[in-house]
C-alpha cells in the first residue's frame, strides 16, 4: 500500500504545479463526484423500494380492517385508508403529513396496488375527518379484483 501511495504522489506531482511535500498521496482513494452521484442514486432506489413495500403492506392492512394504516419516513408520515364493499367499489385514500416533493408524491400514488396512477383526486377531507394543516390527501377507486388478490397474498 505504501508503494502505491508513493507512486500516486509521484503522478500527482508530475501533473500539478504545486508539488506535495508528503511522502505519499491517497487523495485518489477518496470519494469523488461519481461516488457521490452513485450514493445518491442508490439512496433514492432504496427509498422507492422501501416505499413500495410499505405502501403494499399499509394497503393490505387497511383492506383487512377498514382503518387507516400509517408508516413514518424521514420527513413525512404516509397513511393509507381502504374502504371496501364486497364486489363493489373499493375506495382508497392516501394521506401524507409533512413535506415531500411533487415527484415523490407521484411515486407514492403510482405504487398503490390496483389503482390507476392518473386517476387520483386531491381531497379536502378523509371519510371520518377533515385534513389537518400539514396534511395532503388524494383518493381514487381500486379495482375490486386487485383488492381480492391483495387480500389473498398472505
Amino acid at each position: 500500500m505504501e508503494t502505491s501511495a508513493q507512486a500516486a504522489r509521484a503522478r500527482y506531482n508530475a501533473d500539478h504545479r504545486q508539488p506535495l511535500t508528503s511522502k505519499t498521496y491517497v487523495g485518489h482513494l477518496l470519494p469523488n463526484q461519481d461516488d457521490r452521484d452513485r450514493y445518491q442514486l442508490e439512496a433514492g432506489t432504496r427509498l422507492v423500494r422501501r416505499l413500495a413495500t410499505a405502501i403494499r403492506d399499509l394497503t393490505r392492512g387497511s383492506l383487512h380492517d377498514g382503518h387507516e394504516h400509517a408508516a413514518d419516513f424521514a420527513t413525512f408520515r404516509l397513511g393509507i385508508l381502504v374502504r371496501a364493499d364486497d364486489g363493489h367499489e373499493t375506495y382508497v385514500a392516501v394521506r401524507i403529513t409533512g413535506s415531500v416533493p411533487d415527484d415523490l408524491t407521484a411515486v407514492v400514488l403510482r405504487h398503490v396496488p390496483g389503482c390507476e396512477p392518473t386517476h387520483w383526486y386531491p381531497e379536502y377531507a378523509l371519510p371520518s375527518r377533515s385534513l389537518l394543516p400539514a396534511e395532503q390527501a388524494w383518493s381514487t377507486l381500486m379495482d375490486p379484483k386487485a383488492a381480492a388478490e391483495l387480500l389473498n397474498e398472505e
